[in-house]
Order: C-alpha cells, then sequence, then structure tokens
C-alpha cells in the first residue's frame, strides 16, 4: 500500500506553529495526537449488541498539537470552529445528556458557555471519563485541534477520534500510560455517558487498534480482537497478481448531528427489545437483553414471536454477523470482488432491515454501485448524514471518483452544490491506529 501520506510534514508543522504562538513555548515541545478516522466495512450496527464487527482506518482524521500548560487549565482553539474552550483539570464534569428507556434524550444542566458548545463537550467529556474511572489529573494542556478538510459531520466517526484525541493528550500531558482497551472504555464513557448516544465500541476500537493495512476484527461481546492482514499484493504463482484498491469517499452534503437524531438510539432500544422477546421464548429470560446472548438456533425457532419491525432488526444482527465472517476469509485470500459483494449486501440490509439511512445516502450508495471499478460500498455510519465509503480497484478510482461527481448532482442538485468541488469525493488508502508524535 506504499508508506503513510497522512499527516504532511507541514500539516505538523502548521499546527506546532499555532500552540507555539498560543503557549510561549518552543516548537520543539509541541506534541501532535493523530487520531485517524474509520470505516466499517462490515459489521454495521451490531456493535451496540455484542455483534463481531470489522473496521479500518484511513490517512485523514484529526490533529490535536498541545503542550501541557504547567498548570490546572485546559485552553483550546479549533480549526473547525469559532471560539476558545477554557477550563480546568481539578473541576468535577457531569454528563450533559441522559438517555430514556425509549431512546430519547434528555438534556442536562450544563457548565459549557455558548460559544463552546459546539465542539468544548469532546474535551470536557475526556476529562470526565479519565475522572469517572479513578484518574486524578493536575495538568491542563494548551493545545489547537483541526480535522481533514471537509470531513467533518462525515460519518467516520469523527467524533471519537475527537474524544480519543483529548484522552491520549491529556493522558500524556499527565503522564498516565493507558492500554488501547483502556481508553476504548473511556472513549465509551464519552459517548454513551457524557454526550447520551447509545453507540459501541466499533468506533474507538478502529481508532486504536488498527494497523496499516489490516483489517481489524473486534468480538464486541468478549472484546477480543486481532488483525487480519491481507495477502501479498505481489505476483502469487497460483493466483496471479492480486488487486490493489483504494477506499473511496462520497459525501452527501447532510451534516445532521447524531445525537439530534433519535431514531439511532431508537433501533438500539428496539435490537434490545427483540433480544428480550427471543431470549423470554428461549428459556434464557435472565441473560442481558442483547441479541449476542441469543443463540443462532434459538433466533431460527423464535424470530416468528417478533413483531414486524424487532424481526427486521434481528434479521439484520444475524445476517450482519454472518456477512463479517465471510468477509474476514474474503479479505484473508486477497477476494476483493467477494469482500465488496458483502459490503454492498451489508449496505441494502442497512437499508431494509436497520431501517437507517437518509434519502440522499441511499440515493448516494446506489450511485457508488454503478461507479467503474468498484468493488462494492455501502454508507458510512448510520446513513443519516455523512457519506457512503467504497472499496475500488486502484486503478480505477480516479475513473469512479469522476463518475460520482457527476451523478449525484443530478439526483440531489442542492445538496450537492453545498459541497466543496475539490472534497465531494476522496480518493483515500488505509491509515494506521492513534498515536502522540
Amino acid at each position: 500500500m506504499g508508506e503513510m501520506s497522512w499527516p504532511t510534514e507541514a500539516e505538523l508543522d502548521g499546527i506546532k506553529k499555532i500552540v507555539s504562538e498560543m503557549s510561549g513555548r518552543g516548537m520543539e515541545e509541541i506534541r501532535v495526537v493523530v487520531s485517524p478516522y474509520r470505516i466499517c466495512p462490515l459489521g454495521a450496527h451490531i456493535d451496540h449488541q455484542g455483534g463481531t464487527v470489522s473496521a479500518m482506518t484511513i490517512n485523514r482524521g484529526i490533529l490535536l498539537g498541545f503542550v501541557p500548560s504547567g498548570d490546572t487549565q485546559v485552553v483550546l482553539r479549533s480549526g473547525q470552529f469559532e471560539g476558545e474552550v477554557r477550563f480546568r483539570v481539578c473541576e468535577t464534569q457531569h454528563p450533559i445528556q441522559t438517555i430514556k428507556k425509549n431512546g430519547e434524550i434528555d438534556k442536562n444542566n450544563s457548565t459549557q458557555s455558548p460559544e463552546e458548545s459546539n465542539w468544548g463537550c469532546y474535551a470536557r467529556g475526556a476529562l470526565y471519563a479519565l475522572q469517572s474511572r479513578g484518574n486524578h489529573l493536575v495538568q491542563g494542556i494548551i493545545g489547537y485541534i483541526c480535522g481533514s478538510e471537509g470531513l467533518d459531520s462525515s460519518g467516520l466517526s469523527s467524533s471519537a477520534a475527537v474524544g480519543i484525541a483529548y484522552l491520549l493528550a491529556l493522558e500524556s500531558a499527565n503522564n498516565l500510560s493507558q492500554s488501547p482497551t483502556k481508553n476504548i472504555e473511556y472513549d465509551r464513557a464519552i459517548e454513551n455517558e457524557y454526550l447520551g448516544l447509545r453507540n459501541g465500541i466499533l468506533d474507538q476500537s478502529a481508532i486504536l487498534l488498527s494497523s496499516h493495512g489490516c483489517l481489524t476484527c473486534m468480538n464486541c461481546k468478549t472484546k477480543e480482537h486481532k488483525l487480519i492482514r491481507p495477502p501479498s499484493w505481489q505476483k502469487d504463482q497460483k493466483t496471479g497478481p492480486q488487486k490493489a484498491f483504494k477506499i473511496l469517499l462520497a459525501f452527501s452534503g447532510l451534516k445532521q448531528a447524531l445525537t439530534t437524531n433519535p431514531g439511532y438510539n431508537r433501533r438500539v432500544a428496539e435490537c434490545q427489545e427483540a433480544a428480550r422477546i427471543l431470549l423470554h421464548a428461549s428459556g434464557s429470560g435472565k441473560l442481558d437483553p442483547l441479541l449476542c446472548n441469543v443463540e443462532p438456533e434459538a433466533y431460527q425457532a423464535y424470530k416468528f414471536n417478533l413483531e414486524p419491525d424487532l424481526a427486521k432488526r434481528a434479521e439484520h444482527y444475524f445476517s450482519e454477523n454472518m456477512r463479517v465472517i465471510k468477509g474476514l476469509e474474503a479479505w484473508a485470500t486477497g477476494e476483493l470482488e467477494e469482500f465488496g459483494r458483502l459490503i454492498s449486501a451489508s449496505g441494502l440490509s442497512s437499508i431494509e432491515n436497520y431501517e437507517c439511512g437518509s434519502e440522499p445516502l441511499i440515493q448516494l450508495y446506489k450511485i457508488l454501485l454503478r461507479a467503474p471499478g468498484v468493488f462494492g460500498g455501502r454508507f458510512s455510519g448510520a446513513g443519516f448524514r455523512g457519506c457512503c465509503v467504497a472499496f475500488v480497484d486502484a486503478d480505477h478510482a480516479s475513473e469512479a471518483a469522476r463518475f460520482v461527481r457527476e451523478e449525484y448532482p443530478k439526483i440531489q442538485p442542492k445538496l450537492a452544490s453545498q459541497l466543496n468541488k475539490d472534497t465531494a469525493v476522496l480518493i483515500c488508502e488505509a491509515g494506521d491506529c492513534a498515536s502522540v508524535i
């Protein structure tokens, strides 16, 4: 796949210069967190039910330049948002949202100022996660955070990438050594407990566990993970030359925040209700109401007890788990056509069975499947905003990108007009895990 192309030296130097000016410290003292975005080829919407998922980072993401502040003060600026965030690590943080049983969200009182309400919550959330797990912080940070241009609100787990960036920066400043597994739990606390989003651990796991060129497989029930390496991209005497791939990101122009759309949390609650009914019917009602606790045989025997909506959610879970297993085999053997077919089938099940995805994202998904050289695609994230992702033959990546740029405006002219033509469709490569450099 070649050497890592992100971040560039110019990007790192630019961020270090800004933090140096903010803090009055030399550029050699500035540290930078590199926190990549992730894609989920297979395993969509089943992590919160303890399913098995696959993920990979890309060579785009969040950069957070910082330096220890020398006291408890945290001072942050953003490349995407206005205002300055200020608080102290000695201040006790409390969740800003709580979740009702039906999946809807209640907003709690918040100590945030209005100008930081759009982005300062993630830094405070990182402090909350560390505090609530018994970590004592005495050192704040002075930092500047920015994301790859055009990719905010993209459905590429930018929120998880931001949360992890703040966690790694605060830990580094306070000499706290935490394992990737611990930080997965900490970022889950930011999203689930502090922000009130009922997602699983797919995003955090991908960002913290990935390795360049590998497919990360995560069992969300046992928390066990493994890296699936592709076969050599060199010519094999038995199978012939292996095809190289690129990752295509096609943006919709929708930027609604996931926590403001109750549809996602409601679907999580529906999955849990389906699990409760199936477990009760099979004599295992004492187990936690998660679909991972339902044996496949019990699902087949009792799925007719489910009302239509719950039946669709359960069908997506069990069929998606099977697609993940087949997809890991296809990746390990270099069968990109089969891998892509499974990704497209996952996208279809997300639409028909999980019933998520807005009309523009579904239209974009269908356009991608017609693009030259595309092995397979689906929308990224929950499909209520952001982009679609596709694996494409490296030799046809530019042609495929051009096709999408031409076709999407025909169907969604208003949304397409809001996109930057240079970043409306991006050709990316596989990335690495989050780190501090």
